[in-house]
């Protein structure tokens, strides 16, 4: 018998358990995960990036909590000897079109309480000397760090609390047991006073395997990066991102600088045809089939479809990856440039054709379903998991929690 069972082994999940296990420390928390490592998907093949908030709508969960993580995952590095960097990283406009939006985006940094600075295109060089633009913005609180390990490190410390944790576990059925829950699995059944749902890219499944409506559906966007050849990496010093094209949902391709030295140069942004699809043969027909019949789908589709086309394009055409990738580095050539990792992102959608913008936690019956968990989750999972222990129904037969 548990007080809290969370469904997903990801950052989000990890930090809600350790979250727990801190404000109740009499509390038997359970964290059931389908795969054999901990953060297997989404966050396993993320960019590492400690992200600052400045693209987020001020007054934003999303806004507000990247802010703040930002700053809480610096600290849990520190205080747990994780390896991260807080290198900064520059915005760059490529055009004089693109000059009035990096000035809003200066303009929103700013609202969001962050430390950014204009800058020319001049000293955009003395950062990036590769780097061919028109004008600027530096985010200094920008960072990298390995979110693999900071979710390991969560593991380790929700089991010194004494928290039970499960890999291999897949949740199959949620049925109810008087005022509790009981979660069927693969690897059998856990009774549980409260559920936690943070099960990413299957989190709109699990809401209605606990009889929750989620309020969207979960439609897989594919990610593929490549890779600098190490005799290159000297072409970036931190982290080198476009405007965002704002007729377009995702921030386009960019240089990142990994914490093991690599750089990363991505993501393109298709739809994926599996939940869990990392390569372009992969193919599920559930998967497959739920996005071709929804609506929302098609309204998404018909809005973006010149954007969508170009992202496809890129995702066939190395030559036309690195035709974006020379708009920021010009002396980037295709000889220069490896295939590497996919990442898929849980993307969720509504039935109008709108992204689901911000964090989205769905209440249920002695559950709690976190339905939209978009990046920056990793740089915000510590106070992301905090916000939703502090949804939790207080229980009467714990101890009073720990503040």
């Amino acid at each position: 018998m548990y007080d809290f069972a969370i469904i997903g082994g990801g950052i989000v999940g990890l930090s809600t358990g350790m979250a727990l296990g801190k404000r109740y420390p009499n509390a038997r928390v359970l964290v059931l995960e389908k795969e054999s490592n901990w953060a297997f998907h989404q966050t396993g093949n993320n960019s590492g990036v400690i992200h600052s908030g400045i693209y987020y709508k001020p007054g934003s969960f999303k806004a507000k909590f990247c802010r703040d993580g930002a700053q809480s995952m610096v600290e849990f590095c520190q205080e747990y000897g994780i390896d991260y960097e807080v290198c900064g990283k520059v915005i760059v406009a490529t055009s004089e079109a693109e000059l009035p939006r990096l000035e809003n985006l200066y303009t929103r940094g700013l609202e969001n309480g962050i430390k950014v600075q204009r800058i020319s295109p001049e000293e955009v060089r003395e950062i990036e000397p590769h780097v061919s633009c028109v004008g600027g913005i530096r985010v200094f609180s920008t960072g990298i760090v390995n979110y693999k390990q900071v979710s390991e490190k969560y593991a380790e410390l929700i089991a010194k609390q004494g928290g039970d944790l499960r890999l291999n576990t897949k949740v199959e059925k949620i049925r109810p047991s008087g005022k509790n829950q009981v979660l069927e699995t693969n690897n059998g059944s856990f009774e549980t006073r409260i559920v936690i749902n943070c099960a990413g890219l299957h989190s709109d499944r699990i809401a209605k395997l606990g009889q929750v409506e989620p309020q969207a559906k979960i439609v897989p966007f594919r990610g593929e990066y490549y890779e600098l050849t190490p005799e290159k990496r000297y072409l970036v010093k931190t982290l080198i991102y476009p405007v965002p094209n704002p007729d377009f949902p995702f921030l386009g391709v960019h240089f990142t600088r990994m914490i093991d030295g690599s750089v990363h140069a991505g993501p393109n942004a298709v739809l994926s045809l599996k939940r869990e699809g990392y390569h372009k043969t992969d193919f599920d027909l559930r998967d497959f089939a739920e996005v071709m019949t929804y609506s929302g789908f098609w309204k998404l589709a018909a809005k973006h479809a010149d954007e969508g086309i170009k992202e496809i394009i890129r995702s066939f055409s190395k030559a036309a990856f690195v035709n974006s990738l020379q708009k920021l580095i010009p002396e980037v050539q295709a000889e220069d440039l490896v295939p590497t990792h996919a990442g898929v992102r849980a993307q969720a959608l509504k039935h109008d054709g709108s992204l689901v913008d911000d964090f989205l936690i769905v209440r249920g019956h002695n559950s709690i379903h976190v339905c939209n968990a978009p990046s920056p989750a990793a740089t915000s999972s510590l106070e992301i998991g905090k916000a939703i222990v502090a949804q939790v129904p207080e229980q009467s037969h714990l101890a009073m929690p720990v503040n």
